[in-house]
């Protein structure tokens, strides 16, 4: 963790109720869930995991896979850094007429406030990725409820937006880490789709990418893109046309 990021969080900490505020928490599983859906999927193209995963938490506000009745889905990007793709893939999000979910940190917001503000304006759901992205698991009680609201109360104050989703960094969740995210109002949104696409460096193939995305396409997906992939960015409208086309909607959130 940036030590900047650090000392901003150890004194929030500090400032917080004490920690029989949340002591509520300690009594709850804090065994790391370190999530993915695996390959594996039912006749419809559902990843069998993430359908074991939304029966075992979705009652705990835990947001893995939608229903299996219509062709719907969510577009989700997470935006741990801005390396230049994000105005592009908003151009082609309002060119298509499509909302999607983006997944911010603190620094990423305090960077780049004026596409924060262009994903509000243009009607995106903004969601709670932390304040300096830990692994919330590895947190105390304190340190998990700071880590959430304090970049919520500073969304709140610096777009007038407040946010209802969350995604926990690299995937990893416990009972206790949904329990308190929900205690604040929010659903934890994790994922039916993911593919290799953050490293850019080494980007995935176009044409290899635009297949693997919508040759997984199944009814409730959850979509998980991150937006500094020049990949995703340039294929990303005939993604959108291919769902479309498919007679799939893409849901706000």
């Amino acid at each position: 963790m940036n030590s900047f990021y650090s000392i901003v969080l150890a004194a929030a900490v500090a400032a917080a109720p004490p920690l029989s505020e949340y002591s509520r928490y300690e009594s709850l599983d804090n065994t790391k869930v370190a999530y993915g859906m695996g390959v594996e999927t039912d006749s419809n193209n559902r990843p069998l995991g993430a359908i074991r995963a939304q029966k075992q938490y979705g009652d705990m506000g835990g947001l893995f896979i939608g229903g299996s009745e219509e062709k719907r889905l969510w577009l989700t990007f997470d935006e741990g850094y801005e390396n230049g793709c994000t105005a592009d893939i908003l151009d082609t999000l309002k060119e298509k007429n499509v909302r999607a979910v983006f997944f911010v940190t603190y620094d990423y917001c305090k960077r780049n406030p004026e596409l924060v503000r262009r994903m509000i304006a243009e009607g995106h759901t903004v969601g709670n990725h932390t304040w300096s992205h830990p692994s919330l698991p590895d947190c105390s009680p304190d340190e998990l409820y700071s880590e959430l609201s304090l970049l919520h109360d500073y969304v709140k104050k610096e777009f007038g937006y407040e946010m209802y989703v969350m995604r926990p960094p690299m995937g990893e969740f416990s009972e206790r880490v949904l329990a308190c995210a929900k205690d604040l109002g929010y659903t934890t949104v994790l994922w039916s789709f993911a593919y290799p696409d953050w490293d850019v460096n080494n980007q995935p193939d176009k044409d290899a990418a635009f297949k693997k995305i919508t040759g997984k396409t199944h009814n409730g997906a959850v979509y998980l893109l991150h937006a500094v992939s020049e990949t995703n960015s340039a294929i990303l409208g005939d993604v959108l046309d291919f769902w479309k086309d498919s007679g799939y909607s893409v849901s706000p959130m």
